[in-house]
């Protein structure tokens, strides 16, 4: 068993733990928060995926394990020891939280503050937050509509190593922080677990509806929705998402993983960050991959360091046939894709990392996307310009411009996009001039003078 570098109890990391690996005694430590649950609950991983992506420090405490947890749970009163139990830094107690009501009792916005904004920018990725940034530090009165946490699949890393301008790696999470810490600066207003559902014309402007029925008003939309993660599809695996199969939630999970044997399902960079992290704690991490060879799909840098692990194996041209468990995750078979035998194994948990889908499904029929659902924009729009009877305009799209004048999109929702956390970042601020074009073009066709009327005579 190879034993990595503890955590710190610091801004920089979620997990606290003792030196000897175990949960520290539940004192109240200023500013963090404590939840109380069962190692295998959907709800207690929600909670932590939250609080992890979110950057809000917690302590855990598994109620199987921890005497201190269960001596808590009595001490506050929890009636019929219903889980998860949060314990807020101000000493007030959450039974079974709706992830909206913690949000709103942690200090984080989940309503926008107006009905009018000059942008509505719908996703809290890199490419919005960058588009934020840029617009609201040029005037423009700006919202960002978040339906998970701000940062996007890059709050999913463990650790960044290849972004510019930082030498030293840091978290996806600690990235996205600061990037949400330089958009409030410039007066941002970014709301959290918000859903938007509607968007359509109104004039000039575009309206678009939130998932309570709200109605925003804007002059501009910027759709930088991003990807979700896609799911594994095999008999067993639904049934156990949160309870042993995990997507994206490495650094909710990583303290949880101690001393156990990990899958990871996966040949990409995600997927090699989530293992250089698990093998920290993990007796044993096995990289399930697809391709012949990890070095075709991940970065030549995390391929380096996973093969000096002695506790990390790779196994490729592999995949998982099917997930077996009663309350949790026990085992998994492994099937080899090119002779298609099987093979079952006992596993603790399994970290899935096999692609994304675009988050398009609520504008069929509002902005033209690919058969993928991916968003068509630019190029792509003006090179079918004639069978395009929405568009109202007599100049065609400008780049990033969706089939809808005045609506744009930037990062990995936008069709043939590359899908780095540079490119977002920076379609991100090159939407923000196409948006000044559009508005300044939406000015002009307004002063313009309107025909003179001739007087009809009888």
């Amino acid at each position: 068993m190879r034993d990595g570098p503890e955590p710190a109890t610091t801004p920089q990391s979620p997990l606290a733990l003792g030196h000897d690996g175990k949960t520290l005694h539940p004192t109240l430590v200023e500013g963090e928060v404590r939840v109380i649950g069962h190692r295998w609950s959907p709800r207690v991983h929600e909670i932590k995926a939250f609080l992890a992506r979110s950057r809000v420090r917690f302590r855990w405490l598994d109620v199987e394990r921890d005497e201190a947890a269960l001596g808590t749970a009595g001490h506050i009163g929890t009636g019929e020891r219903r889980y998860p139990v949060v314990i807020l830094p101000d000493g007030s107690v959450l039974v079974d939280p709706d992830v909206r009501e913690l949000a709103r009792r942690l200090g984080l916005d989940t309503d926008p503050d107006a009905t009018f904004y000059d942008l509505i920018v719908v996703g809290g990725g890199p490419a919005g937050l960058s588009a934020s940034i840029y617009a609201a530090s040029e005037g423009l009165r700006t919202v960002v509509l978040e339906q998970e946490v701000p940062g996007g699949q890059i709050s999913y890393s463990a650790i960044v190593e290849n972004y510019p301008g930082f030498p030293e790696a840091l978290s996806g999470s600690d990235l996205a922080n600061r990037t949400v810490q330089q958009a409030e600066r410039f007066g941002v207003e970014i709301t959290v677990l918000r859903r938007a559902v509607g968007l359509r014309p109104q004039g000039e402007h575009r309206v678009v509806t939130l998932d309570d029925q709200t109605e925003l008003i804007s002059r501009a939309v910027l759709l930088s929705t991003g990807v979700s993660f896609r799911w594994l599809d095999v008999p067993g695996c639904s049934a156990l998402v949160g309870a042993g199969v995990y997507y994206g939630a490495a650094i909710a999970e990583a303290s949880a993983c101690r001393g156990q044997d990990i899958y990871i399902l996966g040949g990409g960079n995600s997927a090699g960050q989530a293992a250089l992290l698990l093998s920290q704690f993990a007796r044993r991490v096995v990289i399930l991959a697809l391709e012949d060879s990890i070095e075709e799909t991940m970065s030549q840098y995390l391929v380096d360091r996973l093969r000096q692990l002695p506790n990390v194996q790779i196994r490729p041209n592999a995949t998982v046939a099917c997930v077996n468990g009663e309350e949790r995750l026990e085992k998994i078979t492994i099937q080899n894709m090119k002779t298609g035998g099987t093979e079952d194994v006992r596993s603790d948990a399994l970290f899935v990392f096999i692609g994304a889908t675009p988050r398009t499904e609520w504008l069929e029929n509002v902005v033209r996307r690919d058969e993928k659902g991916f968003i068509l924009s630019g190029a792509d729009v003006q090179c079918d310009l004639s069978r395009w009877p929405e568009w109202p305009l007599e100049r065609e799209p400008y780049p990033l411009e969706t089939s809808m004048p005045g609506v744009f999109v930037a990062g990995d929702v936008r069709r043939a996009s590359v899908k780095r956390l540079t490119s977002a970042v920076g379609e991100g601020a090159m939407a923000v001039e196409y948006i000044h074009r559009h508005g300044k073009a939406s000015q002009d066709r307004r002063q313009q003078p309107k025909p003179a009327t001739q007087a009809v005579t009888r």
